[in-house]
């Protein structure tokens, strides 16, 4: 449904295009040239409805009417998705609980007691020393 109302649009489209471009202006004669106009009226001589007027109206309508249709399809599709955790396998779950690190013996410290960790000193850097500024000159 969805892929026909989308190629009826486009054929909409392109009628639309070319039935706009084959029209010509409305103050198309020789009097609208030089800025007159043929009556008083506020969008200038209004003439009989031709068959380009009548085809450029109904495709004008065509035009609304699908692309109300096709936004309200989109969006009635829209939410029927299925998220990427919904789809994965159960057996892939993670652990509940992390592991107990693993105890490794530290040369020259006393082994710790059954069930706690040794805490290990680590030697600071040692610190550069900065060199003293340069007194100013004067």
């Amino acid at each position: 449904m969805y892929i026909l109302l989308l190629i009826v649009h486009v054929i909409v489209c392109l009628f639309l295009i070319v039935v706009v471009l084959l029209q010509s202006g409305k103050a198309a004669d020789l009097a609208g040239a030089f800025g007159g106009m043929g009556s008083q009226t506020a969008f200038g001589p209004r003439g009989s409805a031709t068959l380009l007027s009548k085809a450029t109206t109904i495709s004008a309508i065509l035009f609304m009417i699908t692309s109300l249709s096709l936004s309200i399809l989109a969006t009635r599709n829209a939410g029927l998705g299925t998220s990427v955790l919904e789809s994965s396998p159960k057996s892939q779950t993670a652990p509940k609980s992390a592991p107990a690190p693993a105890q490794v013996p530290v040369p020259g410290l006393p082994p710790a007691p059954a069930g706690q960790s040794t805490t290990v000193p680590l030697p600071l850097p040692e610190q550069p020393v900065a060199p003293a500024p340069a007194p100013a000159k004067k």
